[in-house]
C-alpha cells in the first residue's frame, strides 16, 4: 500500500504544480475552447469526422463536444491529482489537457 500512496502523492504534487502554473498564466475569465469529452485529435473523433465527410453518419451525434467559453474558476486538482478548471456553460471541472486558450483570450 505504501507504493500506491507514494505514487498518489507524487501525482497530486505534479497536478498541483500544473494547476498553479495554469493559474499564474490564465486568470479566471480567460477565453478557452473546452472539450469536456474527447479532443478532436482522439481516434474516435477522427473516425467520426471521416464518416461525416463520407456521408456515412446518422443523426447529429458528435463525440467531440466543443465549447467556446470562458473559465469561471481557478484550476484545482481532483483527489487523484488531475488538474481541472470550470468553464461557463458546463457543470463540473474539465481536465486542463482538454482546454485550449483562445489567442488574445486573456481576461482583462
Amino acid at each position: 500500500m505504501s507504493g500506491y500512496r507514494a505514487r498518489l502523492e507524487a501525482e497530486k504534487k505534479k497536478g498541483q504544480r500544473e494547476a498553479d502554473a495554469w493559474n499564474t498564466r490564465h486568470p479566471v475569465g480567460t477565453r478557452v475552447m473546452a472539450y469536456p469529452g474527447i479532443r478532436p485529435e482522439h481516434p474516435v473523433a477522427v473516425a467520426h469526422q471521416k464518416r461525416v465527410d463520407e456521408g456515412r453518419t446518422y443523426g447529429e451525434t458528435d463525440p467531440c463536444t466543443r465549447l467556446e467559453t470562458t473559465t469561471r474558476t481557478s484550476a484545482w486538482i481532483l483527489g487523484h491529482g488531475e488538474p481541472v478548471v470550470s468553464v461557463d456553460g458546463y457543470a463540473g471541472g474539465i481536465c486542463l489537457t482538454h482546454i485550449d486558450v483562445i489567442e488574445g483570450g486573456e481576461a482583462s
